[in-house]
């Protein structure tokens, strides 16, 4: 009986460690040399090449309207959502228990139920708090509902990989995107430390149809059901000036996207990088590209989580790697009001990313993400200037303060960067 036992216990700990290494080495190869610096972002190459290299063309006739902080993102999403007529298609990592919480769902349930087809996608595990009695409620209004990989014997092997993607989509026609999950610490103006900053986006235009085939292209592996028809791909008109695109990457099909579309970009600089970045633990490819721009004159500007950051673990192995960087003359700047949630790019006053995306491993190769580019010199200018509100109010870390840590310190955070991988 004994051996027996010992047999089962020795089993399951190798079963244990065997499902634990299939997830912790789940990913796509990334891209492991800095990418030579070609063409400007204002050279006609550098769209063309970002629409053939990224899979959906960079398209005109779009606005793009920024949206800061929860007391401007909540309402115009929720007012959208009340507006809809005849399909809602929403795509979240976090959805909480808690009073925005219940607000979405009660927009979800009364439009269902004035008959608009409704489909909301939750990752597992970012709605691990969310309430069942909020499942149950929207499923019984009439909102379909799945959950993205959700555990089972069959995906076991796969519940490393998540959706992190944010989008939602109003008749086919307004597209939201950014940063933003919902929950209660998204609330508010980033008035204290209970309050996070963030940035979302509401969008018009013809790129509202990608924003539609991002979505789908998830509900299709959750539900195994086609969404089309003018609810959902209507004909699209002009609705502003703004170049755009919308691209996603996945885990096993296309996940170095996401990574080959910010080192292009950096590449592409000539002036600035502006980085506003909540998860920031980069590669040695984006050390070296980050490097290779200052060496051009490239000013290159961070601003990162400070001492309000959800992971300090995170935040440990992003400063191990700030060695290079600094040294180089790049600008690492910590956000000091509260937590730091935004995820936004800026090159050359020019070229802008927004969306779901963190700069670490895990977006690169492992999660499902989205984000939104957009080509216009007006609406990067007017990023640059919510950048540089956010830069008044971050505390810049110097080459002397970082080598100067306490040995401590550095211990926990060369320890931290051992698992950068998976970060």
């Amino acid at each position: 009986m004994q051996a027996f036992v010992k047999a089962v216990l020795t089993f399951l700990v190798t079963a244990a460690a065997l499902l634990l290494l299939f997830n912790l080495t789940l990913g796509d190869k990334q891209i492991d040399a800095r990418i030579e610096a070609a063409y400007s972002v204002s050279d006609p190459q550098f769209q063309r090449t970002m629409g053939a290299l990224l899979g959906p063309p960079i398209t005109g006739g779009n606005r793009v309207q920024a949206l800061r902080n929860g007391d401007e993102i909540f309402p115009a999403m929720l007012q959208a959502i009340r507006d809809a007529r005849e399909t809602v298609t929403f795509e979240t990592y976090i959805y909480w228990s808690g009073s925005i919480g219940q607000e979405f769902a009660d927009a979800l349930m009364e439009r269902a139920r004035a008959g608009v087809r409704v489909h909301v996608l939750v990752d597992w595990w970012g709605a691990g708090d969310i309430s069942e009695r909020y499942q149950r409620q929207m499923e019984a209004a009439g909102v379909e509902m799945h959950l993205y990989n959700p555990p089972s014997i069959s995906t076991l092997a796969r519940m490393n990989i998540r959706t992190h993607r944010k989008l939602l989509v109003i008749d086919g026609r307004i597209g939201f995107t950014g940063g933003v999950g919902i929950a209660d610490p998204w609330r508010g103006n980033a008035q204290d430390p209970q309050h996070w900053r963030d940035m979302h986006y509401r969008v018009e235009g013809p790129v509202v149809a990608q924003f539609q085939a991002a979505f789908g292209d998830n509900w299709i592996a959750v539900s195994g059901r086609v969404l089309h028809g003018p609810g959902y791909f209507p004909q699209l008109h002009d609705a502003g000036t703004h170049a755009a695109q919308v691209f996603t990457s996945a885990a096993g099909g296309g996940a170095e996207d996401v990574q080959l579309m910010y080192l292009l970009s950096m590449a592409a600089a000539r002036s600035t990088v502006r980085l506003s970045m909540a998860y920031f633990v980069p590669d040695t490819a984006a050390v070296q590209t980050l490097v290779a721009a200052r060496a051009r004159g490239v000013r290159v500007q961070l601003i990162l989580p400070g001492p309000h950051m959800d992971h300090s673990f995170v935040r440990r192995a992003s400063r191990f790697e700030w060695g290079p960087l600094l040294r180089a003359g790049v600008e690492i700047n910590e956000y000091q009001p509260t937590m730091y949630h935004s995820k936004v790019m800026i090159v050359d006053e020019l070229w802008t990313s927004v969306g779901s995306t963190n700069f670490d491993s895990r977006s690169f190769s492992v999660n499902d993400e989205a984000n939104l580019n957009i080509h216009d010199a007006g609406f990067a200018r007017e990023q640059v200037r919510i950048f540089d509100d956010d830069l008044a109010v971050s505390r810049r870390v110097t080459l002397a303060e970082w080598e100067g840590r306490a040995w401590r310190d550095k211990l926990l955070d060369a320890l931290a960067g051992i698992f950068s991988s998976q970060l």
